[in-house]
């Protein structure tokens, strides 16, 4: 049998389960019996169009997951998760180059076909302990530094073993020890690796304090570590009847590899507050540069998140990255919108490079009852410094069963 049919066997499998969910079992078999399938479907337009030789990309794909978790017995339990996306109605005049598919011929959209095991692990959890081992979604804090990159068809996961430990309601204790890094790009650009993932974090009255060291490795037989240190602070506190919202986190980080070594440092400061429903922001976020010869990177995070949705700056350029933002958002129509604007700037600027640009960002989505949602959303860059005009447009819809 090949894999397209394993898979759909077991997906058949899953699903003739009881969407039951037991706190306890009394074996193996009733825990099996007793556990939960769901199923996810997004179906979603994107149009890609930029300013330079690159023909306009056009992309409808669906991506389907089925997730079955079991009940528990004895603290045990196990999570499996498929996840499969397809082209649809022929729609696929895009590139996506680490699969090799249409290279250099139109802009990228990063949602290559494909079927996959997207998780599979077995969990034991008593008394504020959780132990995870296998593939699995991992994320840290508000995932600029560790994500599941879940805007995407294909989200990111990773093989390994996590730890998590709640000694006290105020205090949680994470650590994670990665063997493969299973990228957005199916199979085609996984990383074997050796990375260790540390954070812990202490919850005050006015908010959380994060420290954490995310000590990255690929595992191929070169020297290129990547090494980062930090400290976090995001809470909010009611002021004169006004909600305000504050972030402050500063990392240091050093790459080094045969030839190379070079530090960097990485500044993120945010306030905002919210008035009548409106939620206003205010962003400075610095990565740092090493006299122009290197950028502060995150190759673990949901990017798409941060710097603009156009992703113009999934790499951070070796000047390094300066991004002021400033975000409204709020509720309309039973649904949330969101508009932002970025300015962009080099951390190590030059009489030949200065300004990177800025960003106009839009989105508007809707929960359709309790299974269904739709939503819309625009991405405006206009280059600078050499970076190319680009408009990102989106529809999607959803179902979760």
């Amino acid at each position: 049998m090949n894999t397209r049919n394993s898979l759909v066997a077991i997906a058949i499998a899953m699903a003739v389960c009881p969407a039951l969910q037991a706190e306890e079992s009394t074996s193996v078999a009733e825990a099996f019996a007793a556990g939960k399938t769901t199923l996810d479907f997004r179906l979603r337009y994107e149009n890609v169009t930029q300013d330079n030789a690159l023909k306009d990309a056009d992309a409808l794909t669906l991506r389907t997951m089925l997730n079955y978790s079991s009940g528990n017995y004895q603290g045990f339990s196990t999570t499996v998760e498929l996840e499969d996306t397809r082209i649809v109605l022929g729609q696929g005049d895009y590139t996506v180059g680490p699969t090799g598919y249409n290279p250099g011929e139109y802009s990228v959209i990063g949602d290559p076909e494909h079927t996959e095991l997207d998780q599979g692990y077995v969990q034991y959890a008593a008394k504020g302990l959780t132990v995870k081992a296998g593939r699995q979604v991992i994320t840290m804090d508000n995932h600029r530094f560790v994500g599941h990159v879940g805007w995407r068809q294909d989200k990111q996961t990773f093989d390994g073993v996590s730890v998590k430990y709640v000694p006290m309601q105020e205090v949680t204790l994470n650590y994670a020890y990665l063997t493969q890094r299973n990228r957005i790009f199916a199979e085609a650009a996984d990383f074997d690796s050796k990375d260790h993932l540390l954070n812990a974090s202490y919850k005050t009255p006015y908010g959380t304090l994060t420290g954490y060291g995310y000590l990255l490795e690929i595992d191929n037989e070169t020297d290129n570590s990547l090494d980062t240190w930090g400290v976090r602070f995001a809470g909010a506190t009611e002021l004169s009847g006004t909600k305000v919202l504050y972030e402050a986190e500063f990392a240091t980080q050093s790459s080094e590899t045969a030839t190379t070594d070079f530090d960097a440092d990485y500044l993120n400061l945010s306030i905002g507050a919210v008035v009548s429903g409106i939620t206003a922001k205010l962003g400075y976020e610095s990565l740092g540069s090493d006299n122009g010869s290197y950028g502060f990177s995150t190759p673990l995070a949901t990017l798409h998140k941060f710097n603009g949705w156009a992703d113009m700056f999934l790499s951070t350029p070796a000047s390094g990255l300066v991004d002021t933002s400033v975000s409204v958002s709020g509720s309309l129509l039973e649904g949330s919108w969101m508009v932002v604007y970025h300015a962009f700037d080099a951390d190590e600027k030059t009489a030949t490079l200065d300004d990177l640009g800025s960003e106009v960002d839009v989105q508007y989505t809707k929960a359709l009852g309790k299974n269904y949602s739709v939503g819309l959303k625009y991405a405006a860059y206009s280059g600078d410094s050499g970076y190319v005009d680009t408009d990102k447009a989106w529809l999607w819809f959803g179902a979760k069963f």
